[in-house]
């Protein structure tokens, strides 16, 4: 049976993202059939001029378990 996995974190953290799927596919042993991604790019913040915060990430997994 196929299953979906999401994972959400921001454009700065990518690193610790890539870990958490990473150790996630290791401990589950998930059968992965596919994965789409998605970044969305965040406004600038009004008081700091020229800055953006963090750009959400979402990364969609389809998997079937072990």
């Amino acid at each position: 049976m196929q299953k979906v996995k999401i994972f959400k974190s921001i454009e700065s953290e990518l690193g610790a993202l890539e870990k958490e799927i990473n150790s996630w596919i290791a401990e589950s042993k998930a059968k992965i059939i596919s994965m789409t991604g998605n970044i969305a790019a965040q406004a600038p913040r009004t008081s700091h001029v020229g800055s953006f915060s963090g750009s959400d990430v979402l990364l969609i997994v389809l998997y079937e378990e072990a």
